[in-house]
């Protein structure tokens, strides 16, 4: 097979300069396909090839094993005409068959962000998405994590947690207090006489807003974020270790009210108040940024009472990636039980008593495919922040964590579209929570908001962007020069689209009302997250050509290259009118762009299934879900006639 085309021009300087120069060949015609020598699409190992590269390679068995094993179980498989309290109740039984699969070794899962990750990844299909996932998630990171990142885990004996002897739990927000959690007003006032705090709610406002807090599941401890006084004095935010309840139910002074379910993974929500709840001295989680002494001297290597806050909750940005990780695995669920269903799901052909599935129509495989597109570059991301996160340095602490950010508004945004399409072409049948379908996008809408509203996060980063960050770098060479058939010049061209929405982010601060911040920051805001919205994509297309690069297998690597390129050129659709004023394309390429992306879909289409086996979903799940294996959805057990 021949390699797609690449640029080995340089930068023009002008459009008018690129006009001059001879440009590759990018027309349609330059898409070769991507059939065998024998004429045969591929198949046999390629799907496991493709799984290699999209599994994290060597560790693959590592960190994904296990859990694909565990869901495979009869255990979890869908449980239809279950009610909502009894999903919940499910999700704590399950959440004890995880801890068994690790042999209890959860202080090891709660230390390993890979495989803290990947295990968000698989839990998330459970059920069509994530009870499950999200009592795990709030036990073994956000609970479990942050007593391990402070020095009070060294000295405690966490045997009851690691046993799930009790479920731990996290209360950070308020009622009054989501995104602005660094103004919370729960308080732990220092008590002289002995040693310890006293634990208040002072107002309704203040009550710890949606913690999974009762008594299902068994007995809870939570760690809490309250205000630290000591003589009145608030010192800022930091963690406390607070029992809730046990065998017998709450424990005194503490006050559970439940909230109502919630579409997409059923959890006992609730609102949480303290009546002044005395805790010892050890409660208190403690690490460099905040120590007390006896006397109630407060010793911390940060001065600044928000920094108190952001390194206390520090598990916060953990937490982040395993948002991603969850909206990731539940896209590549959703596309495997979608392009399956299209496989089986027949339709009037052109002849008078034909029948076709209605994957090979286009309007419908090539809808699928840029998402599947779409979910290949999630994953590469995903993979890439993650391993950034595992190898930080305190020198790079800054930039990883704004990646981790970009990463996770972008990915689980991108995952409720793919959900919602992936249950649009399946018509009604993926209206039934049987199929899965349905469930996922309303758990996929609890990730936008979780560990971090994505619109608040991103505003964050776009702050940080506009000024302080040099753009991502285009590749030596021109990109109007280059093909639209070669994914590292599309790639380039979208970096170019960045340097030109940071720039338009900068004159807008710069051209804003004077005397008001709001103003200035109103009038550069919407270049700044679009700036945001290239990044991320930019950096998942570098991501993506990365684990190209490093397949070896030739028609898993072409492949993976293919579907980079139908990633690319759906991305800078929306930025050609820029590219082309600003030189870096020329209309000649973009009259072509629609065409050469139609070409792209079509060398992609045979080759669909192969794309989502690589997604290495276990046989048990698929074959508990119906319109994944060209069943019907089954008939609910009744009584009464069968007319009725």
């Amino acid at each position: 097979m021949t390699q797609l085309r690449a640029s080995e021009t340089s930068l023009p300087s002008s459009a008018a300069d690129a006009r001059h120069r001879q440009p590759c060949d990018d027309s349609p015609a330059a898409i070769e396909d991507l059939t065998d020598p024998g004429g045969h699409t591929p198949h046999g190992t390629v799907p496991d090839e493709l799984a290699h590269a999209l599994f994290d390679r060597d560790d693959r068995t590592r960190l994904h094993g296990t859990w694909q094993q565990l869901i495979a179980a009869k255990e979890f498989r869908h449980r239809p005409g279950l009610t909502e309290a009894e999903l919940v109740t499910l999700s704590y039984e399950r959440l004890r068959l995880v801890n068994a699969a690790i042999d209890g070794d959860a202080s090891l899962l709660a230390q390993d962000p890979a495989l803290l990750a990947s295990l968000h990844e698989w839990t998330a299909i459970v059920d069509g998405g994530g009870s499950l996932c999200t009592v795990a998630s709030i036990h073994y990171n956000l609970f479990l994590g942050s007593l391990f990142d402070h020095d009070g885990a060294a000295g405690r004996d966490l045997s009851d947690f690691t046993s799930l002897r009790r479920t731990g739990t996290f209360l950070c927000t308020e009622l009054e207090h989501g995104n602005d959690a660094s103004a919370l007003e729960t308080t732990a006032a220092f008590d002289p006489h002995t040693g310890g705090f006293v634990l208040r709610t002072p107002h309704p406002g203040a009550q710890k807003f949606m913690p999974n807090t009762s008594t299902t599941g068994g007995p809870k401890t939570a760690v809490v974020s309250a205000r630290l006084l000591v003589d009145g004095q608030d010192q800022g935010v930091f963690l406390f270790l607070t029992p809730l309840s046990d065998e017998r139910g709450l424990l005194p002074g503490i006050r559970v009210r439940r909230l109502p379910m919630r579409r997409g993974a059923p959890v006992d929500h609730c609102l949480t108040s303290f009546d002044d709840v005395r805790l010892p001295r050890e409660a208190l989680l403690e690490a460099e940024h905040g120590r007390i002494s006896a006397d109630g001297t407060l010793h911390s290597v940060l001065g600044n009472r928000r920094k108190r806050f952001l390194r206390a909750i520090g598990r916060v940005t953990m937490g982040k990636l395993c948002m991603s990780g969850a909206a990731v695995g539940a896209s590549r669920a959703a596309l495997a039980v979608a392009v399956r269903y299209g496989e089986h799901r027949l339709v009037s052909g052109p002849r008078a008593g034909q029948r076709i599935p209605v994957n090979a129509h286009r309007s419908h495989h090539g809808r699928l495919l840029r998402s599947v597109a779409t979910a290949y570059a999630m994953t590469f991301l995903h993979r890439s922040v993650v391993s950034r996160f595992v190898h930080r340095t305190d020198e790079d602490r800054d930039e990883v964590e704004r990646l981790i950010a970009v990463a996770k508004g972008w990915i689980t945004w991108q995952a409720r579209d793919i959900t919602a399409e992936c249950r649009e072409r399946c018509g009604a049948q993926g209206l039934f929570s049987v199929n899965a379908l349905s469930d996922f996008s309303p758990y996929v809408e609890g990730t936008i908001t979780a560990e971090g509203d994505n619109l608040v996060i991103w505003l964050k980063a776009a702050a940080e962007m506009v000024f302080g960050y040099d753009s991502t770098p285009a590749s030596p060479g021109s990109p109007a020069q280059g093909s639209l058939t070669d994914p590292r010049c599309v790639r380039d061209l979208l970096a170019c689209a960045e340097t030109i929405w940071q720039k338009r982010a900068r004159a807008g601060l710069r051209q804003g009302p004077a005397k008001d911040p709001v103003g200035r920051w109103n009038a550069a805001s919407t270049a700044a997250l679009e700036l945001v919205s290239i990044h991320a994509r930019v950096r998942a297309a570098d991501a993506f050509l990365t684990a190209a690069a490093d397949t070896a297998a030739p028609v898993a690597r072409k492949l993976l290259e293919r579907v980079c390129l139908l990633f690319l050129l759906r991305e800078i659709g929306p930025y050609t009118g820029d590219l082309l004023a600003a030189g870096h394309m020329s209309s000649a390429q973009v009259r072509r762009l629609p065409e050469v992306l139609e070409a792209v879909v079509a060398s992609l289409a045979p080759h669909m299934r192969t794309l989502v086996d690589a997604f290495d979903l276990p046989a048990e799940f698929l074959d508990g879900i119906p319109i994944a294996n060209g069943d019907c959805v089954p008939l609910a057990d009744y009584t009464g006639s069968p007319d009725a």
